[in-house]
């Protein structure tokens, strides 16, 4: 059974077309809440997503645009407005995992990564603030990584970008504690995504001996997104790899 707990509320989901983003979607929508669904490259999958939350008597639409890129994402909220009403529910969940050794490592990998994964996080946040301000109501979840404080497997490039996302959520988690707005993060580790496909190998490293799925981290999401009490945190999701 699922109440509409969220009835009323539209929320913005980027990098919403699959895996983690499109698990949060679904609970979102499932909740009650209007759905804008972001996506960069994958407008099958979205649109696809938009429709089946339509069919089932929801409100969803599924916008394309780059979210590292400053006019893009005015256009993405605009439409969003219009589309569904005020956007008082962001979770920021676009990145990229550009795999390199130290040695491979590029400048042009690490100002990319910088882009899609932090960047994108500050420029959605700073859009849909007046309209949560107006409301004095807000919940921004931001999807971070174990990289923000393990070594990781993807690069260092990665980890800065994970671990900056945490601080920005701290940031902003203070200066807007006041208003109604909360901000945290969730950072999975080793997450079954298209991302982790033939990474069967790092299963021996989890102590509950299996990836996570994207439906346990929308669960962490909806949690953030119920808790008027809770801000400025990150909750860990690991198999028990390392604990906070």
């Amino acid at each position: 059974m699922t109440t509409n707990s969220l009835h009323g509320h539209v929320a913005l989901v980027t990098g919403g077309s699959r895996g983690i983003g499109a698990a949060i979607v679904k609970m979102l929508a499932e909740a009650g809440a209007a759905v804008a669904i972001n996506y960069r490259e994958r407008s099958a999958e979205a649109e696809t997503l938009a429709k089946g939350i339509i069919a089932a008597g929801g409100r969803a639409v599924a916008i394309a645009a780059d979210v590292s890129d400053a006019a893009a994402v005015t256009g993405l909220v605009a439409r969003a407005k219009s589309e569904l009403g005020p956007v008082d529910i962001l979770v920021n969940n676009a990145g990229i995992a550009i795999v390199r050794g130290v040695d491979d490592l590029t400048e042009e990998d690490f100002d990319r990564t910088i882009a899609v994964n932090l960047k994108s996080a500050f420029l959605c946040t700073q859009a849909v603030l007046p309209m949560m301000r107006t409301r004095k109501w807000g919940r921004i979840v931001n999807i971070s990584s174990g990289a923000a404080r393990g070594g990781g497997a993807i690069g260092p490039h990665y980890n800065a970008s994970k671990a900056a996302m945490e601080g920005m959520t701290r940031g902003y988690a203070a200066r807007l504690v006041k208003e109604g707005i909360t901000v945290n993060a969730v950072a999975p580790s080793l997450i079954e995504t298209d991302m982790m496909k033939g990474q069967s190998g790092l299963v021996s490293r989890i102590p509950i001996g299996r990836f996570g799925t994207a439906e346990e981290v929308a669960q962490a999401v909806m949690l953030l997104v119920n808790n008027p009490y809770m801000t400025g945190q990150t909750i860990a999701m690991s198999g028990g790899m390392a604990f906070n």
